[in-house]
């Protein structure tokens, strides 16, 4: 007599905001799939809809709001959380239908309310989870959130009354988790955090054991360093620009880590970073700027830059873009200064008018622009390594074209690099290319042997 096994309840997911949400959205679907539930790509297929949502700009709230009001007009059973789940009020008050609300990285709570709301039937006769989980992401690169929360406490940021001050994980249980990932497929790990240099700091840097191999310090350099012994590109993203970065450099030398720090300096006018409680020694960030890529030629520094902050003076952003022409940074992302709710920053005086916002903005792209297309014609000619995120294999010769990134470009932030002739290629090849051209943001070239 044949078996039936009785259907499992389906989720639906939608994800906003950054790539921290995007690992809490992997884990909780994670746990969910273990428990039996199974995924629903639309709102018509699901039992019940997450909604993890981004509380960092009203903005994004709003778009959060939006959201979750799409979510109940399709769908009708909705559960929400992350970031802006602190403001539960906010959301009762205009969806009062929601079967449940919490925080930020509220794992228990999330698959509770899951739990009650669709209960599963049970069904021993199924193994339903991956080895490394459930992935939002291409199988071929993985987000590695290393910590939680942030100790800083910058003017314009609410993340710590979020997420909370630091919390480290152990670091054997970080490289468990990143040897899982490179065994099921995962050719680069981007490594996460509010702050990635604070790693480690609230475990005051206490060694943990390491199966048959010693053990493992918690600390961003020694992580950083077991992590590349894995065979994977590893990216570090968020880097404040502590002493201990220094460290991590000749790790990038010698191909460990990849030549590629993300450091959101937020601005150089010292009266601005001091207005932003941010550090303010800009001449010295140059001057390590310099001696890291002494070491590491080829170290790609990403960043971001806050215009119009309350107090901004035409000399303050006429210093910032004349920093910006000595640093010579290789990806540089902007964004207008938005007043966020509980935001210490929105009491400062001296208001910038939006139509100066606007006006910033274009003339630092402008700026970022040039700086990056002489950056990349300089490349037109080498040969780099690529890793192949897309394919289009049109054509009955398969010369289609790919899409990969080098190891300056991380996924959906940075540049591209464009391939003709690569339709024999697959996702997550990593490849030589003879660059061939570039224009202000990506480059183009053909796989060579």
């Amino acid at each position: 007599m044949a078996i039936e096994i009785p259907p499992a309840p389906k989720i639906g997911m939608v994800s906003l905001g950054c790539p921290k949400n995007l690992v809490d959205s992997e884990r909780i679907l994670t746990k969910l799939r273990s428990d039996g539930y199974g995924l629903s790509p639309d709102y018509a297929g699901a039992d019940v809809v997450l909604v993890n949502t981004c509380g960092f700009l009203d903005s994004a709230k709003e778009e959060s709001l939006e959201a979750i009001g799409e979510a109940i007009a399709e769908n009708g059973r909705v559960i929400v959380t992350g970031c802006m789940g602190d403001e539960a009020e906010v959301i009762r008050a205009r969806f009062p239908n929601v079967l449940a609300i919490s925080g930020a990285h509220q794992y228990e709570e999330v698959v509770g309310a899951v739990h009650e709301a669709a209960p599963v039937p049970p069904s021993p006769y199924v193994d339903l989870v991956p080895e490394a989980g459930l992935k939002l992401t291409p199988r071929h690169y993985s987000y590695l959130k290393i910590s939680e929360g942030c100790n800083h406490r910058c003017s314009f940021c609410i993340i710590p009354s979020i997420r909370g001050d630091l919390a480290s994980r152990r670091p054997d249980a970080i490289l468990r988790e990143a040897e899982k990932l490179v065994a099921a497929g995962t050719r680069e790990l981007l490594v996460i955090s509010q702050d990635t240099s604070a790693y480690g700091l609230d475990l005051k840097h206490k060694s943990f054991p390491l199966k048959g191999r010693g053990e493992v310090r918690a600390h961003m350099t020694d992580l950083a360093r077991e992590l590349g012994r894995l065979g994977a590109w590893v990216r570090l993203h968020y880097v404040y620009p502590y002493p201990h970065v220094d460290h991590v450099i000749p790790l990038m030398a010698e191909g460990l880590v990849l030549p590629y720090l993300d450091i959101p300096f937020q601005h150089a006018a010292p009266s601005v970073l001091k207005a932003m409680k941010r550090p303010a020694n800009d001449a010295k960030v140059l001057e390590r700027l310099r001696a890291w890529r002494a070491i590491c030629p080829d170290i790609a520094i990403r960043s971001t830059f806050v215009v119009g902050f309350p107090g901004e003076t035409e000399a303050d952003f006429q210093y910032l873009l004349d920093w910006l022409d000595e640093a010579q940074l290789d990806r540089v992302g902007a964004f207008r200064f938005e007043p966020v709710a509980g935001a210490a920053a929105n009491d400062l005086p001296g208001a910038v008018p939006e139509a100066v916002k606007e006006e910033r903005y274009a003339r630092i792209m402008d700026k970022c622009a040039a700086i990056s297309a002489a950056k990349l014609q300089a490349k037109v000619g080498r040969t780099l390594d690529v890793i192949v995120d897309a394919v289009d294999s049109a054509g009955p010769d398969g010369e289609g074209g790919a899409t990969g990134r080098s190891k300056a470009d991380a996924p959906e932030i940075d540049g591209e690099v464009h391939l003709r002739d690569a339709g024999e290629l697959q996702p997550g090849d990593i490849v030589r290319v003879l660059i061939e051209d570039a224009d202000e943001h990506d480059l183009f070239g053909v796989a060579v042997n």
